[in-house]
């Protein structure tokens, strides 16, 4: 009788254990679609140019560095001089307040793929360059996280946002 009596509390555990692992197997995991990274990964996507998505898959991670032009890191004019002319065979100031003057102002809502966006970070004068991507995202090389693709629509960008213009 012992022994029938220890075998039921192990019964007990593996049934327990069985309804458990298949009640994980049940349940539908969903992937959010919302978020920066996989609005990001749509917007390269849907890029018309695929030598800009190639340029711009090969250059995401790149560490900053001031006047770097280089995989060994890059600054946000440097990144924004090699993407217009190794795509748009276009070639631009080097420093960004001249990128600026250099492009024609365009309104923020009729931007297009290669256009570029100025920001002022640091008073009244062009600090930070990026280039329009599509659906309010757009490619720059950030001082914190490098060559990455972002959201302009963030407070963050829309308070610092200067100008948008054309150089093609």
């Amino acid at each position: 009788m012992n022994k029938t009596l220890s075998i039921k509390p192990y019964g007990f555990y593996l049934i327990a254990l069985l309804i458990f692992l298949s009640s994980c197997g049940t349940r539908k995991y969903t992937v959010r679609t919302d978020n920066k990274a996989a609005k990001a990964a749509d917007v390269l996507a849907s890029l018309k140019s695929k030598p800009l998505y190639r340029f711009i898959n090969d250059w995401t991670g790149v560490r900053y560095r001031f006047g770097g032009l280089d995989k060994n890191g890059i600054d946000c004019s440097g990144f924004a001089y090699l993407l217009e002319k190794e795509i748009y065979g276009v070639t631009l100031p080097r420093i960004s307040r001249d990128q600026a003057r250099f492009a024609r102002e365009k309104s923020f809502g009729s931007l297009k793929e290669g256009d570029l966006v100025f920001f002022s970070f640091g008073g009244n004068d062009v600090d930070h360059v990026g280039v329009y991507l599509n659906n309010g995202f757009f490619v720059h090389a950030s001082t914190n996280r490098g060559v990455i693709v972002d959201d302009i629509n963030l407070p963050a960008y829309q308070k610092v946002l200067v100008k948008s213009g054309s150089v093609n």
